[in-house]
């Protein structure tokens, strides 16, 4: 194995530690242990231990969120339209329905919101890493390609979906059975959206 590849191996078992230990018990022995690989790789690759965890935090993350895509695992985009009440509640059930599998990588999230203020430079990262999950998340409703997002709609849009998916997120590891559901969250949308019309035409 060469010094290259041990970028990918350490990613590799950054991921299965970061699932196995979460984020402050993964020490740098545990990821050389688990890629094959040894401690200056580290360094190498990736300046630091901390820095490798929130890439490989990063990345666990992007996995969870394919599965939110309204296409996954249909072999290709959905038919529901763009921006409709519809697309709304497919993306919020995919989300939903990937709970089960993706439990463990939002423990690590709260762990790190715990530990934000004793991991600075951590905090720091992950904050530059949440504009980046912002505007991941628009094109699940909307179609429109990340790369076309204007900053604007990354800082409004982005910003509600990403409101919504860390309050859904709390409620589902706190307790399922009285989390809120998909068709709940798109009734109050709709009903949102009714009365800011009706507000409107009173205006």
């Amino acid at each position: 194995m060469g010094v290259m590849g041990h970028r990918e191996d350490l990613l590799e078992g950054a991921k299965r530690c970061l699932l196995r230990k979460g984020f402050v018990r993964t020490t740098a022995r545990d990821i050389v242990k688990e890629s094959g690989t040894n401690l200056a790789s580290i360094g190498y690759h990736y300046g630091s231990k901390d820095a490798l965890l929130v890439k490989a935090y990063v990345a666990l993350i992007e996995e969870m969120g394919d599965r939110f895509d309204p296409g996954w695992g249909a072999g290709g985009r959905t038919e529901t339209p763009a921006g409709s009440l519809e697309r709304f509640q497919e993306v919020w059930a995919n989300v939903i329905r990937s709970l089960p599998e993706s439990r463990a990588v939002w423990l690590i999230s709260f762990e790190l919101i715990l530990q934000g203020d004793r991991l600075p430079e951590v905090r720091k990262l992950l904050v530059e890493a949440q504009e980046e999950g912002r505007s991941g998340l628009i094109p699940l409703f909307s179609d429109v390609p990340e790369a076309d997002l204007g900053k604007e709609a990354v800082d409004t849009e982005g910003r509600l979906y990403q409101t919504l998916l860390q309050g859904l997120m709390v409620q589902w590891l706190f307790d399922p059975d009285s989390a809120t559901g998909a068709d709940q969250l798109t009734e109050g949308l709709r009903r949102v959206i009714a009365g800011v019309r009706e507000s409107g035409r009173e205006a």
